[in-house]
């Protein structure tokens, strides 16, 4: 009957390492799920049980996850699959959500950890049963969720990630970076004298100088970088070793992991040369060529061991590169170009 409830509490699977996926141990425990800290276990275990729900752990030791969620999809029936996703984690998220044509989506939904257990309740809600009326309620509500999330994490102006989100994100990074002996680089740069043009043109300019900017960093670097407004016109770049990367990022180069971070100060300082060989309409005839910035680059684990330490040495090498005549990228220790 339409409307009507089921009385049984929904099964819930949780597949994977979940120590460091949920806020709490509460939070586990609240779900009152069964786990499998293998997801060949879970695998198994679904196709003997029905659950209304599996959430699968993304893991970077993982390699054979795709053709796992295939083997999960053919035998966990009408389960709803989430993929528990870290930040880094989330373009991967993405394509097993959305499928593609000769594949059919191989994850409902994802989620990004840490996680609390009142999180899934939108997909349990689905397990009713429900009239139409009641499923375009959970159609509505989960948008507005996705709404509210990209509020929390997204500059409104820029549509960049804002400064909470890369500080996650670089936290994150550097925990799975001490895990694989990997590299992460931070630049953090802003416009010099950018009051000046706020006061002789107008606010309005501003912005905009503000939006070409950061269409243009996004331009120069690779697909996987995260690129940030962290604040007015002081912006972050998060460069990271991504295993699936491509030799389309970052245009036609390649380079070994050996050169980081060579190819983030390569990226930056070409970032630097086209904004200031930019032509800026708004800012009249003379816009070409006047608009520069500064910038300071520091490196895990050379220079920092959290994201704490390398947002405070990236910001010594921003202040090393204004005292230094501006319109240059530092590394910590000293000038990278000149």
């Amino acid at each position: 009957m339409a409307g009507q409830i089921k009385n049984q509490k929904p099964k819930i699977l949780l597949a994977g390492d979940t120590d460091s996926v949920f806020i709490s141990p509460d939070a586990v425990e609240a779900l009152d799920a069964h786990k499998c800290s293998q997801i060949s276990d879970a695998v198994e275990l679904a196709s003997r049980e029905d659950f209304a729900l599996v959430a699968v752990v993304m893991s970077d030791t993982a390699a054979n996850l795709e053709s796992v969620l295939k083997s999960l999809r053919q035998v966990s029936g009408e389960s709803k699959i989430i993929l528990l996703a870290r930040m880094y984690q989330e373009p991967l998220a993405i394509k097993f959500v959305q499928g593609n044509r000769q594949d059919k989506r191989l994850a409902d939904d994802y989620l990004i950890c840490p996680v609390a257990a009142g999180d899934f309740d939108k997909w349990l809600g689905l397990t009713t049963v429900a009239g139409p009326q009641t499923v375009q309620t959970d159609v509505r509500m989960a948008r507005k969720i996705r709404e509210l999330e990209k509020l929390a994490t997204e500059d409104d102006l820029t549509d960049l990630k804002n400064r909470r989100y890369i500080w996650e994100f670089g936290r994150q990074i550097i925990d799975r970076a001490k895990k694989i002996s990997g590299r992460v680089t931070l630049l953090i740069f802003d416009i010099d004298d950018f009051k000046h043009y706020n006061d002789c043109y107008g606010h309005p300019a501003g912005d905009d100088i503000l939006k070409q900017a950061a269409t243009l960093i996004q331009r120069c670097c690779r697909r996987h970088d995260v690129v940030g407004r962290i604040g007015g016109d002081e912006f972050a770049v998060v460069f990271w070793d991504d295993p699936r990367r491509t030799e389309s990022d970052a245009g036609s180069e390649r380079r070994s992991l050996s050169d980081h971070p060579t190819e983030a100060v390569f990226i930056a300082e070409r970032f630097r040369e086209q904004l200031e060989n930019a032509e800026f309409n708004l800012l009249g005839p003379g816009g070409k060529g006047v608009l520069t910035i500064s910038g300071g680059l520091a490196s895990f684990p050379k220079d920092g061991a959290t994201v704490e330490e390398l947002f405070k040495k990236a910001d010594q090498g921003l202040l090393e590169a204004k005292k230094s005549g501006k319109n240059q990228i530092y590394l910590v220790g000293g000038p990278n170009a000149a």
